[in-house]
C-alpha cells in the first residue's frame, strides 16, 4: 500500500504540491491525470525521494526514503537515463546486481524476448533508438519486480507491440497484488487499465474516483477529466480528496 499524506512542494514561489494526500491499496492500478504543470511529476519524484517536501509519504508503512522501502518501490522514468558505454545486456546485468537479486538470468532473457530486444543484447546505450531506449527503460523498471511501481509517461515512443507487452504487464502486477501508479497525458493509453483515477490541476488533486464510481456516473475517463480541468465540477469529484 502507498500513503501519500498532506504532501506540500514549493519552487521558490510556486506552489507544486499543495496539501496533497490519497491512499493506493495493493494490486491496484490507478492512473494520475492532469495538464501540464498540474503537479504530476512532482507528487512521482517525492514518492520515489528524489524531493524534499512537507508531509509523509509511507510504502506498506514504511518511510519512503528508507532503505527498506527502497527495496519495494520501483520507478520507470518518462525518459531513460542510460549509460552510453554499456550494452542492453550490462545494464540488466548492473540493475541485476544492484538489487541483489537472485536467479534472475531467466527473467532478463523473458524481458528482453517479451519486448524485443533480444537480438540487441550487444548494442550500447547510445546506440539504440529511442524507441528501443524506451524498451530497455521498460525492462529496467520491471526486472527487479517492487512491490509498488511508479511508471511516468510510460508509452511515449513505444511501437504497437511493445504498448500490448507493457499493458499485459501492468495487468499481470495487479493480478500479483502490486500496486501501480501510472502518470500519463494520453488518457486513451489507459482506459482499460485503471481501478482509480487521481486528477491533479494547480498542484491539488481535483478529483480521486475508482472505476466502478464513474461507471456509475455514466462517464467516460476522457468526460471526468475535461469536466475537471476544464471547470465543469461535481461535489463528489474532490470528496475523497479532500477526506
Amino acid at each position: 500500500m502507498l500513503n501519500v499524506s498532506h504532501v506540500t512542494k514549493n519552487y521558490g514561489k510556486v506552489l507544486a504540491a499543495n496539501d496533497v494526500s490519497f491512499t493506493l491499496d495493493d494490486g491496484s492500478v490507478t492512473v494520475l491525470l492532469g495538464p501540464n504543470g498540474a503537479g504530476k511529476s512532482t507528487i512521482m519524484k517525492a514518492i520515489i525521494g528524489f524531493l524534499r517536501y512537507k508531509g509523509e509519504i509511507t510504502v506498506d508503512d514504511i518511510p519512503n526514503k528508507s532503505v527498506r522501502a527502497r527495496r519495494i518501490l520501483g520507478y520507470i522514468p518518462e525518459l531513460p537515463s542510460l549509460y552510453p558505454n554499456l550494452t542492453v545486456a550490462e545494464h540488466m546485468e548492473f540493475l541485476a546486481r544492484a538489487y541483489r537479486l537472485e536467479n534472475y538470468k531467466g527473467r532478463i532473457d523473458a524481458l528482453l524476448e517479451r519486448f524485443e530486444l533480444a537480438d540487441k543484447r550487444k548494442k550500447f546505450g547510445d546506440e539504440l533508438s529511442k524507441g528501443m531506449q524506451q524498451k530497455l527503460n521498460l525492462c529496467l523498471g520491471l526486472l527487479p519486480q517492487p512491490q509498488v511501481l511508479l511508471l511516468d509517461e510510460p508509452m511515449i515512443g513505444l511501437d504497437p507491440h511493445a504498448i500490448k507487452e507493457l499493458k499485459a504487464a501492468i495487468e499481470e502486477m495487479r493480478q500479483e497484488g502490486r500496486t501501480l501508479l501510472v502518470s500519463t497525458h494520453i488518457i486513451d493509453s489507459v482506459d482499460m487499465l485503471w481501478d482509480r483515477t487521481l486528477i491533479m490541476q494547480g498542484g491539488t488533486i481535483r478529483a480521486n474516483m475508482q472505476r466502478h464510481e464513474l461507471e456509475e456516473d455514466g462517464r467516460t475517463l476522457e468526460q471526468l477529466f475535461f469536466d475537471v480541468t476544464e471547470g465543469v465540477e461535481r461535489s463528489h469529484m474532490t470528496g475523497e480528496a479532500a477526506e
